[in-house]
């Protein structure tokens, strides 16, 4: 769980080491760029798979409030955003004329006056509408994704939704609307589960002088600690294969094929790089020679970036390299969304390793840093899969592969106060540090994330 409370305001005070950039990961050196017959072969690869169970986990806490902080703030003073949204209010799938016509739309929207969704999270609003008349939320998208590319052999899709306690009724209520039907018209049976992210995670909270920040009552403030606090959560996940990909990141179902067809390139190449670790660990259980280790050697460094330490012993170096977690990350081009990168990052003792990495990790201060970043050509979109069993068929106890250096400390207001804020390593960056990773290319097309209510104004929400 998170450091205790010593701890944590010591991390304030001095921070977190910048991590050493080598390279920004770009197609031919980090990022793979699959032809058409790899792309069938991916797929293919995933429909014969023997796999121990799968899920999809789509991180859902919190409520929607950034979502729509330009609306809120156009309730007081009106802004281009505010008047957007009031011309084009009957292009949105939650219109109703009996709340908006003749009245304030920011104001219908937001309070309980009217949809009330300034206080409500993402998964339960209405994202789509189509032309039956049908209008999905967030979450239902989800359940119509999951079907289409998560089935177990049963017929069955397990979907895991972490969401904040306080938003369970709206979650059951919103599933209760759609389940039975979704069941009916698509064959499928849902297993659906929901998780909160561990109060036991959250860090403390100080002032702009590194001192606890205490609320009204005197207490000190503690704040959850960020996405990463979640990987608790994935580590009580029993399938081996996990989808993830966050609630806002979906569209409207014309773009499902596409959608589900580069997701199941996305598992064809973990089971493809799960299936090829395992054999090697196989082999220097059975027959372990110095040609083997060349091999495994030179597939580690060519697929995956990985270099060994610079001192270490081989053996010993290269089956801990091995035997750990896959993840496989879809990787968009830029195109000016906001989001991580991929780099190829060394370690203290020399090693490699394949990373994604937030502005605030990088250094900006550091011309080779800042040159990185700017040569780097893709984003992280939050669209991977990963391998939670070792080659034994036993479960990875994930908190074993992270690296607690590589959290943030980030700059947040409570009741219109400033304070410094303390985030547990991301669960795709610092979370999964130690995992084996692989970076694939897929279309943009496949990114649709609202994180603004006008972003449900772009074509691939229509």
């Amino acid at each position: 769980m998170a450091q205790n409370f010593d701890s944590q305001i010591e991390r304030f005070k001095k921070g977190f080491p910048w991590l050493n950039i080598v390279a920004p990961a770009v197609p031919g050196n980090g990022i793979e760029v699959l032809d058409q017959s790899g792309i069938e072969a991916a797929r293919k690869y995933y429909h014969n798979a023997d796999i121990k169970g799968k899920c999809k986990f789509v991180p859902a806490s919190g409520a929607a409030s950034r979502m729509f902080k330009d609306i809120f703030a156009g309730l007081e003073c009106p802004n281009e955003q505010v008047a957007k949204l009031a011309s084009q209010i009957k292009s949105f799938a939650f219109y109703d004329p009996s709340i908006f016509d003749g009245k304030d739309a920011a104001r219908m929207l937001l309070t309980d006056e009217g949809l009330g969704y300034g206080s409500k999270p993402k998964g339960v609003l209405k994202f789509h509408r189509y032309p039956d008349g049908e209008c999905r939320t967030a979450l239902a998208e989800h359940l119509v994704e999951g079907q289409e590319y998560m089935r177990n052999d049963d017929g069955s899709v397990n979907i895991i939704f972490t969401i904040s306690p306080e938003h369970r009724s709206l979650f059951e209520s919103a599933m209760s609307e759609v389940l039975d039907r979704y069941e009916k018209k698509y064959n499928v049976r849902y297993n659906i589960s929901f998780t909160y992210q561990d109060p036991e995670t959250n860090t403390v909270a100080v002032d702009l002088e590194n001192r606890p920040f205490l609320k009204e009552d005197g207490t000190v403030l503690r704040r959850p600690a960020g996405h990463g606090a979640l990987i608790y959560n994935l580590n009580e996940v029993e399938d081996e294969l996990v989808s993830i990909k966050n609630i806002d990141n979906v569209s409207n179902e014309r773009y499902l094929p596409l959608t589900a067809a580069y997701k199941e390139v996305l598992m064809g190449r973990a089971l493809m790089l799960r299936d090829r670790i395992f054999a090697y660990l196989r082999k220097i259980d059975e027959n372990p020679s110095p040609a083997l280790y060349d091999e495994i050697e030179a597939f580690l460094a060519s697929d995956l970036c990985v270099n060994l330490p610079s001192s270490c012993d081989r053996e010993k170096a290269i089956r801990n390299k091995l035997n750990r977690p896959i993840r496989v990350c879809g990787m968009v081009r830029n195109t000016g969304e906001p989001g991580g990168g991929p780099f190829i990052v060394a370690a203290s003792d020399g090693s490699t390793s394949l990373q994604i990495l937030e502005g605030a990790q990088i250094d900006k201060n550091n011309p080779d840093a800042v040159g990185a970043l700017k040569a780097s050509t893709h984003f992280n979109p939050v669209d991977l899969v990963c391998c939670l069993r070792d080659y034994k068929g036993n479960k990875f106890n994930l908190i074993d592969f992270v690296d607690e250096e590589t959290g943030f400390i980030s700059e947040k207001s409570y009741q219109g106060r400033v304070l410094k804020a303390l985030e547990l390593p991301g669960l795709w960056n610092g979370s999964m540090s130690d995992w084996n990773t692989l970076f694939v290319e897929v279309p943009v097309e496949t990114f649709n994330p609202v994180k603004v209510v006008l972003d449900l104004l772009r074509e691939p929400h229509q």
